[in-house]
């Protein structure tokens, strides 16, 4: 009996067969994780190719251009994040002032967890918006409210509760936290410390309970 010895190729092993809607998911958290690391504009398609071995035809099966998968990420992102703070916003067994510690507690530990390499892709985005497609500006500013929103809810009802003043106005509060929160990632960021995260929560909540 002849016995044929088989060659293992040289490179990278085949890639396994996916689901289109696999691919596309995969797509999908690869940008997520690479545009929260280093941006949208200094991210190119290849580079996500490379990091999840996915051929540039499927990535243009599912998206048009860079500027579309950009688009889908940023809502994939939105859902995620809007889950993330319903999670903890929601919670009804805290008081709301205390779902509001949970969800900084939380943030500190995802950046220590990824060694504050990662920080808000909203956030990073928002520092692009000169040099990205106009169809990113208001896409962003939608979902910054749409942050606001629910954290002004949990406001209200710390303020019904008597947690916070009765007539604070939190949706002022709410854009305040949020613009202020942006910045503190960012400094987290740079010193590598969740420091900053703890020094503007800590400030925040001393201001709106006194």
């Amino acid at each position: 009996m002849t016995i044929v010895k088989t060659h293992a190729r040289r490179g990278r092993p085949p890639n396994a067969q996916r689901e289109h809607g696999d691919t596309r998911e995969l797509l999908l958290r690869c940008g997520m994780e690479i545009f929260a690391e280093q941006g949208f504009a200094a991210t190119g398609i290849d580079a996500v190719l490379k990091r999840v071995s996915v051929p540039k035809g499927s990535f243009y099966h599912y998206f048009d251009s860079k500027e579309a998968f950009g688009q889908a990420v940023l809502q994939r992102y939105a859902d995620y994040f809007g889950r993330k703070l319903d999670r903890w916003l929601l919670d009804e067994t805290e008081l709301p002032l205390r779902r509001i510690r949970h969800f900084v507690d939380d943030a500190k530990e995802g950046m220590k967890k990824h060694e504050f390499r990662r920080g808000c892709l909203v956030g990073n985005l928002g520092q692009e918006v000169i040099v990205l497609p106009e169809s990113f500006r208001n896409e962003l500013e939608n979902i910054l409210l749409d942050w606001q929103r629910r954290l002004a809810d949990c406001l209200r009802q710390a303020a019904s509760q008597r947690q916070i003043c009765l007539s604070s106005n939190c949706d002022d509060l709410s854009a305040y936290f949020w613009i202020g929160w942006e910045g503190a990632v960012m400094r987290a960021r740079l010193v590598r410390d969740a420091a900053p995260l703890e020094v503007f929560a800590a400030g925040f909540l001393a201001g709106i309970t006194r």
